[in-house]
């Protein structure tokens, strides 16, 4: 489960890596958001337990919207001269974070119903998805290089395409 939960925010890392300057904290200030969105948001969806049963029929339009945003937004900011930026934003930042963390929210209400241990669980997928995503910015930064100018354009197309896949997945 930590695994497969930490795939969006690895995917999302490695386009923030595309955008910023090789630079070891910006790795780990991305890693931090994913890896403390990822392991908080069980916990609510544990909290609210069979409150709300009914986030699994919205959630993919919350993320595939954030995403649509964020991609569209890199795409038009890739006509800036720089082709990088090391700003990480706490709006942009929580919204990424939110965007691959929802999923988690849905585990953790699955969590309640199968009376899960929650404190080990939310380590792990926090651990797992930051180790993920602390790799994903590297190896975004590894291939900026070779896109250069193009990097911000790819990460936006990349962020979009997810988002897409995402949608359709819980449409059909």
């Amino acid at each position: 489960i930590s695994i497969s939960l930490s795939m969006d925010a690895f995917v999302v890392s490695i386009c923030k890596g595309l955008t910023i300057n090789k630079n070891y904290k910006n790795a780990l200030i991305i890693s931090l958001y994913f890896g403390l969105f990822q392991a908080f948001m069980p916990i609510i969806g544990y909290l609210l337990g069979s409150k709300i049963n009914g986030i699994q029929s919205f959630d993919h339009y919350v993320i595939f919207i954030l995403l649509l945003i964020i991609g569209l937004n890199m795409i038009i900011e890739s006509n800036n001269k720089d082709s990088f930026d090391d700003k990480l934003d706490i709006k942009t930042m929580i919204a990424l974070a939110l965007a691959t963390s929802i999923d988690a929210l849905a585990v953790g209400i699955t969590f309640a119903f199968l009376k899960v241990k929650i404190v080990s669980s939310i380590l792990i997928i926090g651990i797992i998805t930051f180790s993920f995503s602390f790799v994903g910015v590297l190896i975004g930064n590894k291939f900026s290089n070779k896109f250069n100018k193009n990097a911000k354009i790819l990460g936006g197309v990349l962020l979009i395409l997810m988002g897409i896949k995402i949608l359709l997945e819980h449409i059909t």
